[in-house]
């Protein structure tokens, strides 16, 4: 009798029926098992072995994230786009100057004033106050929008001002343009800043609206001003990336670069004696430091003290701008000498001394 081949030898005529059941419950308890212990090794596997995913798409998930640039203002004003623009800016790793300050400023930015090229910058879009370089702005309107002979009614406002001071401006009387200009940017005569502001658009509070339209235009995207000389800190300010782009307006102002380069001045005035004695306190003008043209100080407790120094040497023409800084002027100095020696290749010149502290 010949052997059904589904039937188990010794037991002939019995279909296998437990014994295939058997089997099949033991295949499938071992795919389970399987598939358990394989889950469990894609858990434990680094994240970059679980998925393999296109090339193309690996590139994409590693691209850095790039900042957007601002297209508005702080006070919600559409930016220009203005011909100067700074070039190399917030690649501080790369910079032409690779100057480290023991106690370096809060921030600061060192360029070319004709190029625009950065040669040192230490958080140079950090907005932060700025103290009376406030009247960069207020002096580049003052000229663009008024003559230099015209006559500046002084208020009682204007005589009120907080702060530091021509001092001597007669309440109720005229004086002429350019003498409050010197004072506005010599002394930093907050005086004179409300005064100009009133005369250039009737109320302080359109003289700053103005000045914030004109930063937008400028493409200045971190400044933001609250009145026309930077006494109060409270929504007024900047970063060193934008005051170098004023500083670059400013001094293409012939009458600004005048009276920013100018130490001491004598000037037609209404009071006893009939002359205005008005001296700079740029340090690097004060300490004679050679080829200085300009431009503003700034201080007050929250801005800390403040500077935007500017030179020119055998056509050269350099910017700094420290907010901030324990030591301005020796910082100031430090990097325009490193940069006309090392980067234009320039002999040293005889310099004064500069205070430590200064």
């Amino acid at each position: 009798m010949s052997t059904h081949p589904f039937l188990t030898p010794g037991r002939h005529g019995q279909r296998p029926g437990g014994a295939r059941r058997r089997r099949w419950w033991i295949a499938a308890v071992g795919i389970v098992v399987l598939a358990a212990v394989g889950a469990a090794a894609v858990a434990m596997a680094p994240a970059n072995h679980r998925h393999h995913a296109p090339r193309h798409v690996a590139r994409l998930r590693r691209a850095p994230v790039v900042a957007v640039a601002p297209t508005r203002s702080p006070v919600g004003l559409p930016l220009g786009k203005p011909a100067f623009r700074l070039s190399g800016l917030g690649t501080p790793r790369h910079q032409a100057v690779p100057l480290v300050f023991h106690k370096p400023p809060r921030a600061g930015l060192e360029f070319d004033l004709s190029s625009g090229r950065v040669l040192w910058q230490r958080n140079a879009t950090r907005r932060l106050p700025i103290a009376s370089l406030t009247k960069m702005m207020t002096a580049l309107i003052t000229v663009e929008e008024a003559h230099s002979s015209e006559p500046v009614l002084v208020t009682r406002a204007a005589v009120g001002a907080d702060g530091s001071k021509v001092g001597v401006l007669p309440v109720h009387r005229e004086v002429r343009l350019e003498s409050m200009l010197y004072g506005l940017m010599l002394p930093s005569g907050n005086d004179a800043a409300v005064a100009l502001a009133q005369h250039i658009s009737g109320t302080v509070a359109r003289f700053v609206a103005r000045m914030n339209a004109k930063a937008a235009g400028l493409g200045m995207g971190c400044t933001r001003f609250s009145s026309p000389h930077g006494f109060y800190d409270q929504g007024n300010f900047s970063c060193a990336a934008d005051l170098a782009v004023l500083a670059h307006y400013d001094l293409a102002q012939r009458r600004i670069a005048r009276v920013a380069h100018t130490y001491h001045a004598v000037l037609p005035f209404p009071i006893k004696g009939g002359k205005l004695y008005l001296a700079n306190n740029n340090p690097l003008l004060v300490y004679g430091y050679p080829g200085t043209t300009g431009l503003k100080t700034g201080y007050t407790v929250a801005a800390g003290r403040c500077l935007v120094a500017t030179a020119e040497r055998h056509g050269v023409r350099l910017g700094v701008v420290l907010l901030d800084s324990t030591a301005p002027a020796t910082e100031a100095k430090k990097l325009l000498d490193r940069a006309f020696q090392r980067v234009y290749h320039q002999p040293p010149l005889p310099e004064p001394a500069i205070p430590p502290q200064a």
